[in-house]
């Protein structure tokens, strides 16, 4: 991967950021930047879009059109602004409560319409902004500050479940792979329709040390064993897959865009109205 400067899309009057040391978000939100760099994209022609919590704080940091919304509402806003100006490069910035909890239907929703948004979840598999409660993404076992005899819920895989709902592009990377992630940021950038790119981040402070995973350098190195390409994992039993972080691109598709349909509609309404 040829180097890029991402320094002309930060805000440096908001920097430092309020994550935590070891925090893996400023990994993804890099492969962000890089993504769009080597696409050479107009920083006017963007707008990144966020809930609340952790992940959703990064749009402070950078310099394009940027939409700080309510929690889990980042989909509802992200579909408002891309039904209204197509031409915009929409990209949404979410934690895993933020958009498979409160947010969990506005994601299956904007799938289904297969509208033109690229969202990048950061999953650190827990609440980390209030403290951390156990969240959707919370595997099972896992310990919360609602959860302190473990998590007895089964998590979501969000890439199943978006990719079953008829998003255009659907991949999974880890913050130990992150030249793999802002790859599939940049496929998901230049996929026609809905783009959803889940990011497995670290959360050293509540996730790492309530389960005693240790730091930032443990859990990445934990990543790494314990990730798993999609073509390895369609060679084992679904056993052995158990505690695996599978990775890679699961689909890409070509059903229309919304915004493609939703234009021939408002011609046709034109056109019966004489116009």
């Amino acid at each position: 991967m040829v180097t890029v400067p991402v320094e002309e899309y930060l805000r440096p009057a908001m920097m430092p950021t309020i994550w935590c040391p070891g925090c893996g978000h400023g990994i993804i939100m890099n492969a962000v930047l890089r993504a769009i760099a080597r696409l050479e994209i107009p920083k006017d022609d963007i707008c990144v879009v966020s809930g609340i919590g952790c992940a959703s704080r990064a749009p402070g940091y950078l310099d394009f059109n940027t939409l700080h919304t309510t929690h889990g509402r980042a989909l509802a806003f992200a579909t408002g602004i891309k039904v209204a100006n197509p031409k915009l490069r929409v990209i949404v910035l979410t934690g895993d409560g933020d958009a498979a909890a409160i947010g969990g239907n506005h994601l299956i929703h904007a799938a289904r319409r297969n509208l033109g948004i690229t969202t990048v979840c950061f999953n650190n598999s827990i609440y980390g902004m209030t403290s951390g409660q156990y969240s959707p993404m919370t595997p099972s076992g896992r310990l919360g500050t609602t959860a302190p005899y473990g998590n007895v819920e089964r998590n979501f895989d969000l890439c199943d479940l978006v990719r079953a709902c008829g998003a255009n592009y659907v991949a999974r990377a880890t913050t130990a792979h992150p030249r793999q992630l802002s790859t599939y940021v940049e496929h998901a950038l230049t996929t026609p329709g809905f783009a959803f790119v889940e990011a497995v981040t670290q959360c050293p402070t509540y996730f790492g040390r309530k389960n005693r995973l240790g730091g930032p350098v443990e859990l990445i190195e934990w990543f790494k064993k314990n990730s798993i390409t999609v073509a390895a994992a369609a060679k084992l039993d679904p056993a052995d897959l158990a505690g695996k972080i599978i990775i890679g691109e699961f689909h890409r598709g070509d059903a229309p865009d919304y915004s493609e349909l939703y234009a021939k509609v408002i011609q046709r309404a034109k056109e019966a109205a004489g116009k």
